[in-house]
């Protein structure tokens, strides 16, 4: 695709005065309603990716919007130094929807993460009695749960960690999916929590094997360790459920949530947990300055509303059969699996063809491709595609967008 002036203006600025910490495709957005995104061309495309899933709501939900828009007339930020009127019923709202006792308001899912991660070593040595310095957390393989120094201690991406030591002791790794791995893991009685993704997202939409995540919490259970889902992507409709522990009937006892709890409009996260992990920790022991501010709490509670009122939920869980039967039916020479669940979905390309720089093409070429036929979708660990529309995407939206899919890897 032959880029204007405009936009490779625009690339060229970023590149001269940003971080090289992204590798994006070459595209400029500047609007977007619902699925569809338009570039700095008026070129329109469709979102197959929705930020990373923090766009389930599509761009620019006029309830959501409003809701900014009302409450930035009135009053955005407070910090925790004072009470604000929007957070105690935001609070509550969501603690009851979801069946939970506390709620506690942060910004980024990185930050929710480490906030988890802090009430299970905080509850294990007030309330397991784990001795002080001592609490362990158990982590899987291919995880991936932010970018903070914290969270790549856990890591095993090399991307992530390479560079960036000393790391933060006492996790311990086991594979995804592995439950004689995690049963032996679990009798170390020093281990206070279990953090894992119900599906995980930037390792490829890796789906572990049914009764998993049951199972895996039942276990828990048995040892008194805490079960830490972490369902900033999976969450809030995505996959088909509310949660993607649902599937199973699991209610972790921290639940970690991002991305769509804000629609796509601000950046607003969460842990929701019981009385008696959320009390471990006091006054001036944990927090953030725009964590719960007026702003936030009700853009969330617009967020979360769509996502009721609407049943997102429901057709993120009908199209996404669509989805993953339609692109298995073009049985396609360079895929190499389709898997997912609701509207979280991935394919695995075959290394294939060369590329214009003589090498084999990867799923970056396969997604610049889809670039240049209107499709916004992106790869990870080099030959996995994801595919996460906005779940208020039309039944013909979908179908241009699996055109598209055909037209690229039926080749």
């Amino acid at each position: 695709m032959n880029l204007s002036v405009k936009s490779q203006t625009l690339i060229e600025l970023e590149k001269k005065y940003g971080a090289n910490n992204y590798a994006p495709l070459p595209v400029v957005l500047e609007k977007g309603i619902g699925a569809r995104v338009w570039d700095v061309d008026g070129r329109e495309y469709l979102d197959f990716l929705s930020a990373y899933s923090a766009v389930n709501q599509g761009h620019c939900h006029p309830r959501i919007i409003q809701a900014l828009c009302d409450q930035a007339g009135k009053l955005t930020l407070t910090s925790r130094a004072f009470y604000n009127d929007q957070l105690g019923s935001y609070e509550k709202w969501l603690c009851n929807l979801f069946g939970y006792d506390r709620l506690i308001p942060m910004n980024s899912g990185a930050e929710a993460v480490e906030t988890a991660l802090k009430l299970a070593r905080r509850w294990g040595y007030d309330v397991k009695r784990v001795p002080d310095l001592e609490a362990k957390i158990i982590v899987v393989e291919g995880n991936f749960h932010g970018r903070t120094l914290g969270i790549i201690s856990a890591s095993t991406d090399s991307a992530s960690r390479n560079g960036f030591g000393p790391f933060l002791p006492n996790f311990i790794v086991i594979p995804y999916n592995d439950i004689p791995a995690l049963e032996l893991a679990l009798a170390d009685p020093t281990v206070v929590g279990f953090l894992v993704e119900p599906i995980q997202g930037e390792a490829g939409v890796v789906v572990p094997t049914a009764g998993y995540l049951k199972r895996s919490y039942d276990l828990c259970k048995r040892a008194n360790v805490l079960f830490l889902a972490d369902e900033v992507q999976t969450g809030l409709a995505r996959t088909g459920r509310m949660f993607a522990c649902d599937y199973e009937n699991v209610k972790p006892d921290l639940l970690i949530l991002g991305k769509a709890l804000s629609g796509g409009v601000l950046p607003i996260s969460a842990v929701l947990t019981s009385h008696e992990i959320m009390l471990t920790i006091k006054p001036g022991e944990h927090g953030s300055t725009f964590g719960g501010n007026p702003l936030s709490c009700a853009v969330a509670r617009a967020a979360v509303s769509v996502l009721v009122d609407e049943k997102l939920a429901d057709r993120a869980f009908r199209l996404g059969e669509v989805f993953r039967s339609e692109v298995k039916a073009m049985n396609s020479p360079i895929v190499e699996a389709v898997r997912g669940k609701g509207l979280l979905n991935a394919i695995v390309i075959k290394p294939h063809g060369k590329n214009a720089k003589g090498e084999p093409r990867t799923g970056y070429d396969v997604c610049h491709d889809f670039l240049d036929h209107g499709l916004l979708a992106k790869q990870t660990h080099i030959h996995t595609i994801r595919f996460a529309p906005p779940l208020v995407i039309t039944d013909e939206e979908l179908e241009r967008g699996l055109q598209v899919i055909r037209k690229v890897i039926c080749i």
